[in-house]
């Protein structure tokens, strides 16, 4: 019950795939220059001698964990794109990785990177398998 894609099909998701690696590659970017390259002062705009109040550095702090967080759960993103887009070179794009039926195509459009299915994404969730 193997779906084909035909190569236009293919190159439809790859070219979507890198255009969305390039979107988060820029998202980290930007966090990156504007959070976590930046020292304590420079965030708060601090230019006095005066150190910075316990309460702004915690919250500095925190801010600067969050987005460590999102350039974390970004980065394992761009691995999966990645990893469709030789599944794309390999020919096995499409199926899932669990139970071998093709993902749907709607599923594949939200995203593109998918390696199983709504059922067994949903199944192995349920069993915190991932």
């Amino acid at each position: 019950m193997k779906r084909k894609f035909t190569k236009r099909n293919l190159n439809v998701y790859k070219e979507k795939l890198l255009n969305l690696k390039e979107d988060i590659l820029e998202q980290i970017k930007d966090i990156s220059d504007t959070t976590l390259m930046k020292s304590q002062k420079d965030i708060s705009g601090d230019m006095s001698g005066y150190s910075l109040h316990m309460a702004d550095v915690a919250t500095d702090n925190y801010e600067r964990e969050f987005n460590l967080g999102i350039v974390s759960d970004e980065r394992k993103i761009i691995l999966e794109i990645e990893e469709a887009v030789k599944r794309i070179e390999d020919k096995t794009y499409g199926d899932c990785h669990l139970c071998k039926k093709p993902i749907a195509k709607t599923r594949l459009s939200a995203i593109p990177y998918a390696r199983y299915c709504k059922k067994c994404k949903e199944k192995l969730e349920k069993e915190n398998k991932i």
